[in-house]
């Protein structure tokens, strides 16, 4: 279709076969090309960019982009990967070979199961992105009306179709631990002798084994308030405002004594003889990522295997039937759907965790060719944030009557939000500008501001009263920063950090 969107366009590009595309596969030195709509591109550039990460953009490599989005429909959501792939135009794909595309993406259509036709049904109100994968945030104005936001309306935050799992296969669901990292020698086990190494736990074990335990932790979606960045300069990804949070009641195990039951007895000693430093966890949607032993096994890190949110059974949209929390953590770190743990040496492979999309790269950055990717820490603990999600008139400004304001007039503004920090470090002060920083004024704290020092998993309400300055189009213009108890700051200004 691109094809004959733009004949007159590509009318001076020279026309390649399948085969010729599949031969620059990357392989060799080669260069990596794909096609897509009888539009063939040159990627190779691109690779290292891929907001997917370069493991993903690659099983697509000298072949049609087609059946790879199909599954991978985030895609659609925007026109961002078609505007970034209109400067990689090397030319078209012959008509005879696209035809073949379309009709194996007709195949695919008529005889293969949707992956997505078993999504639960969502909230309406919910501010949908992207529907496959699903990818929603709360709404601001919601965000703050419940302290435990309630299980419709927690954020989602997908990468593939929701697990459908039949009764039969919930009722032999087994979480499987795995410590082969502790066998004798240096070569990876397989089969009978990887399965020595390996202990399972069904959902009654979980259940009925193991001291219940409960957390209340705030998650949050690393790509958070992206979409404010766009004024800025355009980003890649998913464009959420401020609803990418959402804070809930998690009730489960503790991986801790999971592991410890599974055969992990000192976690310093298996660092010491075994080289052990970090826990992956695996899910049934693919999906990897992995955390430090350190915060798993501390006593006060409160890290859990959930079965239930707020009182009632997981739902699918959250990690059904078990979901990792890691408290303080990046949200991709509280793995959905998990169904296998491993220790290991390294940590997780994929995009998830040593992916462009989970490192922080400087600002002067926009090309990620031109730094070491796998060279860059993941994201663990997440820095401070806080955002306004309510406000109010309270009075009239002096001199004018009632609905009557003049550029520079000062009104009284009631507002209120919430304020959260990574690594379970505690709010402690809130402060709010009406007039572009000149002065602040510190908000009450309100719900969560009482969490034991160290373990503030959860976010904090506040609420102010604050004196702003009328602006010419007669808005005001509000902003917040929070403090945390390490006595970071929030900057007063996003110039310098994109």
């Amino acid at each position: 279709e691109l094809v004959d969107e733009h004949d007159d366009e590509m009318e001076g590009y020279p026309v390649y076969t399948s085969k010729q595309v599949a031969e620059n596969d990357g392989t060799d030195g080669k260069p990596i090309w794909m096609s897509y709509g009888g539009v063939v591109y040159d990627v190779t550039n691109f690779i290292s960019n891929h907001p997917g990460g370069t493991e993903k953009i690659m099983m697509a490599a000298g072949s049609s982009i087609e059946p790879f989005w199909h599954t991978y429909r985030q895609h659609f959501a925007s026109d961002l990967p078609i505007r970034l792939m209109e400067h990689m135009v090397i030319g078209r794909l012959v008509e005879k070979d696209q035809v073949l595309v379309d009709a194996q993406m007709e195949a695919i259509y008529e005889t293969s199961d949707d992956p997505f036709d078993h999504e639960p049904v969502r909230h309406k109100a919910l501010r949908v992105h992207s529907e496959h994968s699903m990818n929603a945030e709360t709404p601001a104005h919601l965000l703050t009306n419940h302290y435990l936001t309630p299980n419709s309306l927690f954020y989602i935050r997908h990468h593939h179709p929701v697990p459908f799992l039949t009764t039969e296969q919930v009722q032999n669901f087994a979480l499987e631990i795995d410590l082969s990292s502790f066998a004798p020698g240096e070569e990876e086990l397989f089969g009978k002798e990887k399965q020595k190494y390996i202990k399972k736990y069904t959902l009654e074990d979980l259940k009925t084994k193991f001291p219940q335990t409960h957390v209340v932790a705030t998650l949050q979606c690393s790509g958070n308030r992206r979409a404010d960045f766009n004024q800025f300069q355009r980003t890649s990804g998913t464009g959420w405002g401020q609803g990418a949070i959402s804070n809930a009641k998690w009730t489960g195990v503790r991986l801790s004594d999971l592991l410890k039951d599974a055969g992990l007895d000192d976690p310093m000693q298996a660092e010491k003889e075994h080289g052990v430093r970090h826990v992956r966890m695996h899910a049934l949607d693919d999906m990897s990522a992995s955390v430090g032993i350190e915060k798993v096994m501390n006593p006060y890190g409160d890290c859990i295997i959930a079965y239930e949110m707020n009182d009632q059974l997981l739902p699918r949209d959250h990690g059904y039937p078990l979901r990792v929390i890691i408290p303080g953590y990046a949200g991709i770190r509280n793995v959905k759907w998990v169904n296998r743990i491993e220790l290991s040496k390294e940590e997780a492979e994929g995009p998830w965790q040593r992916g462009l999309n989970y490192k922080i790269l400087p600002p002067s950055i926009t090309d990620a060719n031109e730094v070491d990717i796998e060279a860059m820490p993941s994201v663990m603990e997440p820095s401070l944030f806080s955002g306004i999600t309510n406000l109010r008139l309270e009075d009239e400004s002096e001199g004018s009557t009632a609905g009557e304001y003049q550029p520079g007039d000062k009104v009284t503004m009631t507002v209120s939000g919430w304020a959260w920090a990574g690594g379970g470090r505690n709010i402690v002060r809130v402060d709010v500008t009406g007039d572009n920083g000149l002065t602040w004024t510190s908000a009450e704290l309100k719900e969560g501001k009482g969490q034991r020092f160290g373990k503030a998993w959860a976010w904090t309400f506040w609420e102010a009263q604050v004196p702003a300055v009328v602006l010419k189009d007669g808005t005001v213009d509000l902003a917040s920063k929070a403090i945390d108890n390490a006595f970071n700051v929030q900057p007063e200004s996003s110039d310098h950090v994109w």
